[in-house]
């Protein structure tokens, strides 16, 4: 690398009070040889002070176990940590699990999917949190202007959409969807990562795997005939039907269930409520343990129960991002970028989910090969509720917002939306100021 590109690096990390800091923290000691960073800063608010306590002081015992001359700040300003930052990571949750806790019970009440980024509780999230992350964009615009900014602040997709229509922000937006089933196909084929190459056709957990290169030969039909299904830990693990797979010609990710399975997921979602909670309710039981461990001064690396956290490998693809960026390797990601034409079907502004090569510049979105076209409907379908969402967040119209909940796909019918729209509004009324003027 040449020497005027090993300037040290500036990391600040909008959330760095998330269980999975740790993760992050870890990725940047193993990287360092490749990307030296110098400062690293954690930021969160007053009500996640105590958390970020915890987690920069495991933060810390790492850097100094790893022997790095990385500086590890914890603050409650984030001004002073995006100040000539390099890359501004973001991991926030605009009202806490409680608020995620309201997304999936609200929409259940009223026999709708009750999910954190898909349906109504999806759009919900989206409106709290695009409004904080285009004021955090301001402050990226004044002080840091030349920064990234890595978006895997859910819902991702449409969050980095908000930003590069509002905003002069570089953003990139990450998910680790794509990483699991890179590592997915790599474990099934007994070979390395790097050997392998899905393709992703769609958008943010709306996509689908149209090919899989393993050693340049095609696994795809292998893997639609096989038995080993992949999932993540937050979706429920109720089986494709073969026949189904075997004409869709390509392997959906799992948050399409809520889609093709709306019937079986929210019956799954209603018997999950009165066991053991929603999702919100066993995340708050892991991170509660997760916080036990972290705070124990003896511990000095990331814990292995933080892959039962949901989002493992997040932070990975993020170290992964950043590294490619600041040494413009050209490598393959999968990552979440403007259209810009590659879909003819959907806006040019709209956020898409799909493989780029990640230069020094940014990344550079490949077309697939083929787009099937029984799922250009659905695409368009959601992308559509997406963009008007993401207005709607940014005016705070309520027009537009029931015109978002109406033309989801998984809510039933206008009667149904009003109702929900109503209801959420009210229930989140203290993070929806636009709505509220």
């Amino acid at each position: 690398m040449k020497e005027q590109n090993r300037k040290h690096v500036k990391i600040a990390v909008i959330g760095g009070g998330s269980s999975y800091t740790p993760e992050l923290v870890e990725g940047l000691i193993q990287g360092y040889d490749e990307m030296p960073v110098s400062e690293l800063w954690l930021v969160d608010i007053e009500q996640g002070k105590h958390k970020l306590e915890i987690v920069g002081n495991l933060a810390k015992r790492m850097v100094k176990k790893s022997g790095l001359p990385i500086e590890v700040h914890l603050t409650l300003d984030r001004r002073a940590a995006i100040q000539g930052a390099d890359f501004v990571t973001t991991q926030m949750r605009v009202g806490l699990l409680e608020a995620r806790k309201l997304d999936e019970h609200i929409p259940l009440r009223h026999g709708v999917i009750g999910q954190e980024t898909t349906g109504p509780g999806g759009m919900f999230k989206a409106l709290r949190t695009i409004p904080v992350i285009l004021e955090i964009c301001r402050d990226i615009e004044e002080l840091a202007p030349q920064a990234w900014m890595l978006n895997f602040t859910n819902p991702a997709g449409m969050v980095t959409e908000a930003v590069t229509k509002y905003s002069r922000v570089k953003t990139v937006g990450l998910c680790n969807s794509p990483i699991n089933f890179k590592k997915f196909l790599a474990e099934a084929f007994g070979t390395p990562e790097s050997r392998v190459l899905p393709e992703f056709v769609g958008i943010n957990h709306l996509h689908w795997v149209t090919s899989a290169l393993v050693d340049g030969k095609e696994v795809l039909p292998e893997l639609l005939r096989g038995k080993k299904e992949y999932s993540a830990r937050n979706v429920p693990t109720l089986g494709w039907d073969p026949q189904f797979l075997q004409s869709l010609s390509a392997i959906p990710t799992y948050y399409l269930k809520y889609y093709y399975m709306t019937t079986e997921m929210l019956n799954e979602q209603i018997a999950s409520l009165e066991k053991d909670g929603t999702r919100a309710e066993v995340v708050s039981r892991v991170e509660k343990e997760l916080f036990e461990l972290y705070a124990d001064e003896s511990l000095e690396e990331k814990p292995k129960q933080l892959e039962q956290r949901g989002g493992a490998y997040y932070s990975e693809a993020a170290v992964h991002l950043m590294q490619s960026l600041y040494t413009g390797r050209n490598d393959i990601q999968t990552l979440n970028v403007p259209n810009g034409g590659i879909y003819d079907f959907l806006p040019e502004d709209a956020s898409i989910e799909i493989n780029c090569v990640v230069t020094a510049g940014g990344p550079i979105p490949l077309a697939p090969r083929h787009v099937p076209q029984h799922i250009k409907g659905l695409l368009h379908a959601v992308k559509t509720y997406e963009s008007l969402a993401i207005d709607a967040a940014v005016s705070g119209d309520r027009g537009l917002a029931l015109q978002a909940m109406v033309h989801h796909p998984l809510v039933p019918s206008v009667s149904t939306a009003k109702l929900l729209l109503d209801e959420m509004l009210e229930a989140h009324r203290s993070y929806l100021p636009n709505f509220y003027v």
